[in-house]
This record gives C-alpha cells, structure tokens and sequence, in this order.
C-alpha cells in the first residue's frame, strides 16, 4: 500500500462518525417486581432469556446479562420466553424492544425513527411472570386480526365498533396478533387505532403490510422506519405455551417497481430465522405470522418471490408442526404447500389467508348502526380468527363474523319461490366461510334424508345480489360499493326439489371438517303452483 493510500485509509478511520460502525450494547433482562419503571434493586435478573438484534441471538448469564453487537438502524429486542409476559409500554402494546439509531430516519412524510443517541449501557428489559403458565402448556388461545386497514379515524370507528367492542373482556386470549395493512397508509394514525386495539388488554404483536409503507423511502432498508417507530422490529419471535410465534416483514419496498412491492424476505431475516430455529425441539409447534401469502395470488403470478419461498422451506422442512397465518388478499381460504412448491416437510404445509377485519375496505350499504356490510369478494363477512394452540403442536382454527353470533358461520343463499312442478335447475347455496377441500357438507329438505352439497368455484350468489343492486341504483347506496364478486374456493350448492307439495319448505345445512364443530343453518323456500 502506498503512503498515500494509508493516509486516506486512517483519515476515513478518523473521520467516519461513531455511530456509524458497529458497537456493543449491554444490559440486564431482568424480573418487575417492584412495579416502578426500570430496574430496581429488588428486580432479579433473569438467566437464559434470548435477546437479538434481528440477526445474532444470545442468552443471557446467570445475573441476567447480556452483550451482543449492533449497528445504525438494527433494534434490540427479548424473545419473551413462555413463562413470562412483557410489561405495557405507555401506548398499550407490549415493551420488549429499543432501536439503536444514532442519526433516526431520513427525512419522510411521517416521523420516523428519532434520533437515540449512541449509549450503548443499560438497554434493560423488563418481563413479568405469568401465573398460570404451566396452564398454557394445556392449551390457550390467540386473537388474529389481519388488514385493519384504517383510512380515517371514521374507519378507526368502524374497527372499534365492530371488531374490537364486541368482544372487549370476553375473550381469554393469551396473546393477539394484526397481520399487516395496520392503517390506509396515512400513518400518522397508528395511535388512534392502537389505543382501540389495547382496550383488549392482550398483548398485541404487529406485523407490517404494504399499507404501513413510507412510500416516499428511498429503498428497503427505511420503508418501514415510521412503523417500526411506533411497532418495533419487523422480524421477532415471542414463546407461549410450547408454542413459537415467528412475525416476518415479508414486503418488499422497490420504489422504482410497478408495483412498488413484492413478498419476499431479506438476507438478515434469513439469518435470524436459522439462527432462532436451532435451539427449538423439532416437535414444538412453530408458527409464521406475515402479510402476504406465501402462494401465489393467481397461477403465473409470482406475488412472493419463489427463491425466497424455497430457502424459507429449507429452514422449515424438519419441523413437523408448522403453520402460516397470512392476511393482504381480503379474502379468506385454507393452502397446503406441496412439493409443487417446494415444500419437502412430512406432510402439506397449512397455510391459513385470514379474512380482513376491514372486510372489503369498510364498504357497501351501512346498517342501522352506521357500520358498512364490509362483505369480502368471495363471499366471506369481515371479522377475525382464533387459533387454539394444543399439546403436542397441534391447534385449531375458527372465523368469527363482525358483530354476528359465535355460531354464524355458513351463509345461505336460496330463492325465495320456485313452481311447484318444475325442472330441479335451481338450488341452495352454502358458502362456509372455513370449508376446506375436505369439508363435508350436507344439506336436507323438511327433515329428509342428508345428502351431500358439490361444492362449486363461482361467485356467491349473495354477493352478486349486492353487486346488481350497486348497479341498477340511482344514488350510491354507501360511501362504497360492495365489491365485485370473484369465485369462492368456499361455496356448495345442492339442488332444491320442486315434487314436494304447495307452500314453504325448510332447508338444513350442516358442515363438518375433520374432528371441528359441527357448523349449521337454515333458510326456507316455497313452492308455488303456477296458473297458466
């Protein structure tokens, strides 16, 4: 090397700003105790607690320390093991995280991330025990939400009303999670709509959507700088009761791609994913919470980059129970991953697309309470789903329809009057908002024999009747229309007989999948005898 080279090399070694290269922070995760903010001296610390910065994991020592390596815009976050809880932060949401930013977001429409200074001591985290943790381990249960998708703090309303209202202090949930398109990309609603979520009082867990953006980024790297500002990091994992929950920011920012996005992972999300399924036994259940789906969103379309999707499965294969909640498409279907795509586990990869809480973008007619139908394109209402975490990895989902009962879960569709005599071409539709390819489905006329309902990949018939009445209207009939029907991947349809005498006739439905509950309902049709 020249001398000149080695005076540049040491004038960049001197001149480069501090913050800039990696440094080492310590702290103490440690046991609250005392309830007072920070660390007291009746607060033990806690051994073997794993903490990160998105990539590296260590466990803490036998006092409840730790060390571990950082650079400008990573964040040091717990793995909250399952025997514990961590401690509200002021907003409500639950504090396990510190970002260490020296110089904070470039200049973005939204705020950001702050400058924090470049102390690198005393990051110390709280966590609480959890009383009944060893009940957990018998079975609990997990809220998710997914594409809030608030546009204005009128659709923060609408959320409140008719998702969060409803079951506030009803629900035993151990733990909640909204799986992205948090807000409508106004971000600067995030805490408006958090202070509805936290009156829950579950600890809720985010994970970023392509509606959580900072559109006016310059790349990847800050085009999540406002939301991990208020949410923390993108990528973590928490434990409860023998369970992982792994959250993944699975959009890609492109500024200069049309779209602006795709699904996909990142290098150090990679990292972090290895590194954290090491030390897991291979029989504990291991669940993925992301935006958009790992499938593709029509054949030849690739929505989630498929090297990404095949480096994902590699990590995943020798883990026996897998599941991926996903949310993005405002529809709701169940999708085993294969060998087709890569998947080389035991058996299918199940893939649950959760239905949005927004439904349809809080669209079409207002009912008497002001809210909008929300009905999504394949028929499915908006709500939310429950994931009941079992023994030995295995769990059970359900739908929950915004402000309908717990049992409401088929929908029916038949005409109101057929002619007593005519050709049977017309039928009784069924759409179950979680039938399945394996669903059995079976319907019977004034307690006639049961006999099974074909199930057809077409638009529901309810929705179609929305869609013809948004048509023909002389003025709006909501802020928005419903959406355009698409084909359902859960709809049945059985033929309704015209033999049966003059006069109204009751229609069952039933539907059962694998060992679940027993879904019903009922509508009636008349028959009618046409004079000539």
């Amino acid at each position: 090397m020249t001398r000149t080279a080695v005076w540049l090399a040491c004038l960049l070694l001197t001149t480069a700003p501090a913050w800039a290269a990696e440094v080492t922070v310590t702290g103490k995760v440690y046991q609250e105790r005392d309830g007072k903010p920070g660390r007291g001296p009746t607060d033990p610390g806690l051994a073997g607690v794993q903490v990160s910065n998105g990539e590296t994991i260590v466990r803490t020592a036998a006092d409840g320390s730790y060390a571990l390596p950082v650079r400008d815009g990573q964040t040091v976050f717990v793995i909250k093991p399952d025997e514990y809880r961590f401690p509200a932060a002021s907003n409500g949401l639950p504090g396990y995280w510190r970002h260490y930013a020296p110089q904070g977001s470039p200049r973005l429409k939204y705020d950001g991330i702050a400058a924090t200074g470049a102390g690198t001591r005393h990051w110390d985290f709280a966590l609480e025990p959890v009383e009944d943790a060893a009940s957990a381990r018998d079975g609990f249960e997990m809220l998710v939400f997914s594409d809030s998708q608030t546009a204005s703090r009128q659709d923060i309303g609408y959320y409140q009303r008719a998702i969060v209202e409803p079951i506030v202090g009803k629900h035993p949930a151990r733990l909640g999670t909204t799986l992205g398109d948090i807000v409508n990309d106004d971000l600067s609603l995030y805490p408006a709509i958090n202070k509805v979520t936290a009156q829950l009082q579950v600890p809720w867990f985010h994970v970023p959507g392509n509606h959580d953006l900072d559109m006016d980024a310059g790349d990847d790297r800050h085009s999540l700088d406002s939301w991990r500002a208020v949410y923390g990091p993108d990528t973590y994992a928490v434990e409860e009761g023998g369970a992982s929950f792994v959250f993944l920011d699975d959009v890609v920012y492109d500024p200069t791609a049309r779209p602006k996005y795709i699904g996909g992972l990142r290098a150090d999300q990679f990292t972090f994913l290895g590194n954290y399924l090491k030390g897991l036994p291979r029989d504990r259940l291991v669940v993925l919470g992301m935006h958009i789906p790992l499938f593709d969103a029509e054949p030849g379309r690739e929505t989630f980059r498929h090297a990404d999707r095949k480096r994902l499965f590699a990590l995943l294969k020798d883990f026996p129970n897998v599941l991926v909640l996903s949310g993005h498409s405002h529809t709701q279907r169940h999708y085993y991953h294969s060998a087709a795509e890569g998947w080389q586990g035991a058996k299918p990869l199940h893939e649950y697309n959760v239905g949005a809480a927004c439904g349809a973008f809080w669209s079409g007619v207002k009912d008497s309470n002001g809210i909008p139908d929300a009905t999504m394109s394949d028929g499915t209402p908006n709500g939310y789903a429950v994931l009941s975490v079992k023994p030995a990895g295995d769990y059970a989902l359900r739908y929950y329809v915004a402000r309908a009962p717990d049992d409401y879960q088929i929908a029916l569709h038949a005409p109101r009057v057929l002619r007593k005599g005519a050709y049977p071409a017309w039928g009784v539709y069924a759409n179950v908002f979680m039938g399945q390819d394996d669903t059995l489905v079976e319907y019977r006329v004034d307690d006639g024999a049961w006999q099974p309902m074909k199930r057809v990949v077409q638009p529901d018939p309810r929705l179609l009747e929305e869609n013809v009445a948004d048509d023909t209207a002389e003025r709006l009939r909501g802020f928005d229309r419903s959406p355009e029907a698409t084909p359902s991947p859960h709809l049945w349809r059985g033929a309704l007989p015209t033999d049966l005498a003059a006069g109204a006739h009751k229609v069952e439905v039933r539907a059962v999948h694998g060992d679940g509950p027993t879904a019903t309902a009922s509508t009636t049709y008349r028959l009618q005898v046409a004079s000539p």
